[in-house]
């Protein structure tokens, strides 16, 4: 394939100043041989298998980097649910399951390890139990650990148990991580409809309907699509639409090429490419400027949420056109510690959690890096986790809540967390009791337009 001059100088622009980069390449590893009746004996075999297929993976990005041109952010790896894995041993505290995934991320250089998981969107097993119980101890005393739990599907409802449980999970990972703002709950996410082959961290896990072995690619642009913006600036939506997806196809191409090539030198097989934008705390990598550009005073701003839904729905559509392996979450993200135009607009007043729970409608994932008073009570965490497992639910669309309630801190405070994680302004949090909603239990049924058999 020819490129012409022009074409070859828009692509070094993306990478120069527009910061377009590979978020990640996460290698997916299936972990489901390495069950054991001994505990001892199951991280044994983890340890060792993630060292045989993952040995080679951060020098593996290193030199396609080198070799390509293109920055690789993180590299990172995603295993089986540990529930499905340790809950065949002896042991019920899964600590030390996470400890040894620290391990040998550590080892292996490795940024992240995502897969301390369950899925109890139906129910609970023994193995989903010691898991979440295991949570706070284990992302208090590991580095690198992400840890999801998916609450609720379209197909099954939502469990309310463990909505409920998990608000109280995640107040206890906040206080043993106090010394650190909490940081361990920017390591947890709970989800409805989680996908089985997302790359992007806290949330990625090797769902148990993938293959052995599988590398997927997290590509992310917010800058180059902002430009896209700026160069259409006072042009009609639909003209403006076609400019992002035509941006859109041209960073999932790099990222396919990307992916196609760091599979190919590990022997694995390619698995997806998730095209979403993935804003960091650096100025011109912003979501939440992109909006602004395209017409609104500040992100928040009545016409924000339909500003988004044509964002999201272009960079899906130019990525489908670019490959045919597009996954995972793919569209916008909205956090807000990780984005320095959302941070902007919260400290101004433009932006509020009962907007960004609208946004979460037509966006890629849903509530992320929040932080709110450390004197948020569990069951105010679990009605905002209920309300958007519901919007998820509905909707048929993959949702999720990152949040961290900062201990000692109130509405207005900041909080830094540092690197991609960035800073936080404490944001509030509507203070009327949901608790006799959440106490109920049981379990949300599943809507109507689910039973499409």
């Amino acid at each position: 394939m020819l490129f012409s001059k022009s074409e070859i100088q828009e692509t070094v622009n993306m990478f120069m100043r527009y910061k377009l980069d590979v978020r990640a390449i996460t290698m997916g590893v299936s972990l489901r041989d390495c069950c054991s009746t001994s505990g001892k004996e199951s991280r044994r075999r983890i340890y060792d298998k993630l060292m045989k297929y993952c040995g080679r993976l951060a020098r593996v990005g290193e030199d396609i980097e080198t070799e390509f041109g293109v920055p690789i952010i993180n590299k990172r790896i995603a295993v089986t649910p540990i529930a499905l894995v340790a809950e065949t041993s002896d042991e019920e505290d899964y600590t030390e399951w996470a400890k040894t995934l620290d391990k040998a991320a550590k080892e292996l250089n490795i940024d992240f390890i995502g897969g301390f998981s369950a899925l109890v969107h139906k129910g609970f097993t023994k193995g989903d139990r010691n898991l979440l119980r295991s949570i706070p101890e284990a992302l208090a005393t590991t580095d690198r650990v992400c840890s999801s739990v998916n609450l609720g599907t379209t197909k099954s409802g939502i469990n309310m148990d463990a909505v409920k449980e998990m608000g109280e999970i995640i107040l206890k990972t906040a206080s043993l991580s106090a010394d650190k703002s909490g940081l361990g709950c920017a390591k947890l996410v709970v989800f409805c409809n989680a996908p089985e082959d997302n790359p992007f961290m806290a949330g990625a896990f090797h769902g148990p309907g993938e293959g052995e072995a599988v590398l997927s690619v997290g590509v992310s642009g917010p800058g180059a699509v902002d430009a896209a913006c700026k160069e259409y600036e006072g042009k009609p939506l639909d003209e403006l639409a076609d400019g992002i997806k035509k941006t859109a196809f041209k960073i999932t191409r790099m990222g396919q090429l990307v992916g196609t090539e760091a599979a190919k030198r590990l022997g694995v097989q390619f698995g997806i490419l998730d095209l979403s934008l993935a804003p960091t705390p650096a100025v011109g990598d912003s979501v939440a400027r992109i909006l602004e550009h395209m017409g609104l005073e500040a992100a928040g701003a009545p016409g924000t949420t339909a500003a988004l839904a044509m964002l999201t729905d272009m960079v899906k559509k130019g990525g489908v056109m670019a490959s045919t392996n597009v996954g995972g979450l793919s569209g916008a993200f909205i956090p807000v510690s990780e984005d320095e135009g959302m941070i902007a607009a919260v400290k101004n007043g433009a932006m509020s959690l009962e907007k960004l729970e609208a946004m979460t409608c037509v966006c890629s994932v849903g509530l992320d890096m929040i932080a709110v008073p450390g004197d948020t009570s569990a069951s105010t965490l679990s009605g905002i986790i209920a309300d958007e497992m519901a919007i998820g639910m509905v909707n048929n669309k993959t949702t999720a809540v990152r949040i961290i309630p900062v201990p000692g801190k109130k509405v207005g405070d900041r909080v830094e967390f540092g690197g991609l994680l960035g800073e936080a302004p404490v944001m509030a949090v509507n203070t009327f009791s949901c608790a006799g909603f959440i106490n109920r239990g049981g379990r949300i049924p599943a809507p109507i337009h689910s039973f499409r058999n």
